[in-house]
């Protein structure tokens, strides 16, 4: 967390403990700090404040942006096939359609052209379209004001949304909130607390609530405000959005450093996706001849703390479906190592993992 998150965090664990759904004047102090909160959150994403709405984190909102549009209008889900599970899973629940993507894992814009052009010619609505700013997993970049095109001269009335998780840190944000209805993020990726996200619905845009009770949220999510987690969140997403333009100097150059001398010292190692078309956060390699399960274990004997896909299926050690969809020969998607960057990353951290890698792969190589 970043510490301006934690020093906003703090009061409100034990100082200002009032629930803000009450009405004495400490309850009133608490929806205050929650207003205060909504406000920045707003300024930063580019919407107003009533479009904020707070939410348990990414997999939350993805939710209840897809199953919201669908069950409040019908018609059909569509999204990628390199989406985050918190988005697939709920259009393939729904009977949707999946796009394919390209080399890079963004979604083929002509293929969604047609996609969407079938489904209004066979009389149906397109209830929502989901594509994901960011790529989880490999990092590369939609071109989402040309999604937004595709989507509105096909179906006008259809709810786009984004899976923005994880582009805090690392786009202008208010670029991808402009163009589409709903997006989601996930207050752990830009240095909040985990268990807290926010979910900008636009003016015009309505969703059936996924959580129903006491009316939180203007009624787009109830359950009692969780204070300390957005006012940190608001915290950690300011301090992002002041040091953004710094930090996408520093880490693509740490990035560009960590890549190049690993595959300077090692053979076969393919950098998944060309640095100009992904975030300087994520450095994913595909390394050939090794499997990711004892890669993993020896770059964490070495305190190097990494992953072979999305953080949240990595326990699981299943073959990432995102390099699949990307058509990744087996022989190099077998060694996936995802490694992310971010404002706490330094030279010596690089250097380490480096060291690390090159001798895990020599190691499981002979």
């Amino acid at each position: 967390m970043r510490k301006e998150a934690i020093a906003a965090l703090q009061p409100f664990l034990d100082e200002q403990y009032a629930n803000p759904s009450g009405s004495h004047r400490f309850s009133r102090d608490a929806r205050t700090a929650i207003d205060e909160a909504r406000d920045d959150v707003a300024d930063v994403l580019g919407c107003a404040p009533g479009e904020v709405v707070f939410t348990s984190g990414g997999t939350e909102g993805d939710n209840a942006a897809i199953f919201g549009a669908v069950r409040r209008h019908g018609g059909v889900a569509v999204c990628s096939a390199a989406e985050h599970h918190a988005v697939l899973h709920c259009v393939e629940h729904l009977g949707g359609e999946v796009i394919g993507v390209d080399r890079a894992g963004i979604i083929d814009l002509a293929g969604l052209e047609r996609t969407l052009a079938a489904v209004v010619a066979r009389g149906e609505r397109v209830g929502c379209v989901s594509v994901m700013a960011v790529n989880n997993e490999v990092g590369s970049i939609t071109p989402m004001r040309d999604v937004a095109r595709i989507v509105r001269a096909a179906s006008p009335a259809t709810v786009l949304h984004t899976d923005a998780v994880q582009a805090a840190c690392w786009l202008d944000v208010r670029d991808i909130v402009r163009v589409t209805d709903v997006a989601t993020f996930s207050a752990h990726k830009f240095g909040g607390p985990k268990g807290m996200g926010v979910m900008v619905v636009k003016s015009g845009t309505t969703l059936e609530p996924l959580i129903m009770g006491g009316g939180q949220e203007r009624d787009r999510r109830s359950g009692t405000s969780n204070v300390a987690g957005i006012v940190s969140t608001a915290a950690a997403l300011r301090a992002t959005s002041s040091d953004r333009e710094h930090e996408v100097r520093r880490v693509g150059a740490l990035k560009s450093r960590l890549v190049s001398a690993v595959r300077e010292r090692l053979t076969d190692v393919m950098e998944t996706v060309a640095p100009e078309r992904s975030v300087p956060g994520v450095a994913h390699l595909c390394i050939a001849d090794v499997e990711s399960e004892a890669l993993l274990f020896l770059l964490d004997q070495d305190g190097v703390c990494a992953s072979a896909a999305s953080a949240c299926a990595s326990g699981a050690m299943e073959p990432s479906h995102v390099l699949r969809a990307m058509g990744v020969e087996p022989r190099f998607a077998k060694g996936a190592l995802r490694l992310s960057l971010g404002h706490t990353t330094t030279s010596d951290d690089i250097d380490a993992a480096v060291e690390s890698i090159v001798r895990s792969v020599s190691r499981l190589r002979r």
